[in-house]
């Protein structure tokens, strides 16, 4: 009986020393209980160190509290942790790029290099050759602009249709403007154009949230080759001579 209440005793998730009020209390000889009363504490310790061996293999439930602290990220159905891992940036993510995308980015590249390498081989500068890729590089920060726009608007977006991604979409087509706007002076383009560029790379890849990884790091690389691409522009626009247009008009 000794046995079958304490067997009782530890299926039910007990304890063996609850048991002893029971155990002490039955009708059993006198040297039954004392030998109960000899062997108890040596089941009181192993079973104290079965229950502190069984709370210090809990694992950690830290994890799980910091999820549960941060939440999920209010645009996307992803948790934050796993949203910044997504969108951590690193120039390796330049190879996990899409086809299209890549082939496309760098096509897009041929109207800024052609420019320089056009007015080098020449060896002189041509205002024309110049204000054309300032309007091209206008362009593109004006499409980088919508580009931020046109991601934040569908529903699960990362970026939210807030007044921080909406109103800082709006400010690269300004400055695309304000640089068609210099057509008699194309430093002056230039420069505005640099800035676009900056400024929207600097949204995409700080202050903005949103785009994939590899995404960032194609941006990075498409930008800097644009920058150096009006950089020697300007370049030559001072140490070249400028090529004269022709003023005569064809007699009839």
């Amino acid at each position: 009986m000794i046995h079958l209440t304490l067997r009782r005793c530890l299926t039910q998730g007990g304890l063996p020393w609850r048991c002893l009020p029971q155990l002490i209390g039955t009708s059993a000889p006198r040297e039954t209980q004392t030998r109960l009363v000899s062997w108890l504490p040596t089941k009181l310790i192993c079973s104290r160190q079965l229950f502190t061996n069984r709370l210090l293999s809990v694992r950690p439930i830290t994890c799980l509290a910091s999820r549960l602290c941060h939440g999920n990220h209010p645009g996307g159905p992803q948790g934050t942790n796993a949203h910044t891992k997504e969108q951590a940036f690193s120039m390796k993510a330049l190879a996990k790029s899409p086809p299209p995308a890549l082939y496309l980015g760098s096509a897009g590249l041929l109207p800024f290099v052609a420019a320089p390498l056009f007015m080098a081989a020449t060896g002189s500068f041509c205002p024309q050759v110049a204000h054309a890729q300032v309007v091209y590089g206008a362009s593109i920060v004006s499409f980088l602009g919508g580009a931020r726009w046109g991601f934040a608007i569908p529903e699960g977006s990362p970026a939210r249709p807030d007044w921080l991604n909406l109103g800082n979409s709006v400010v690269p087509s300004l400055i695309a403007w304000l640089a068609l706007l210099c057509r008699d002076n194309v430093t002056e383009g230039a420069l505005l154009v640099l800035m676009g560029l900056g400024l929207s790379l600097h949204y995409d890849l700080t202050l903005l949230p949103g785009y994939p990884a590899w995404f960032k790091a194609m941006r990075t690389v498409l930008t800097l080759v644009a920058t150096f691409s009006l950089v020697a522009t300007l370049a030559l626009k001072k140490f070249c001579h400028e090529e004269e247009e022709d003023t005569t008009q064809p007699q009839r």
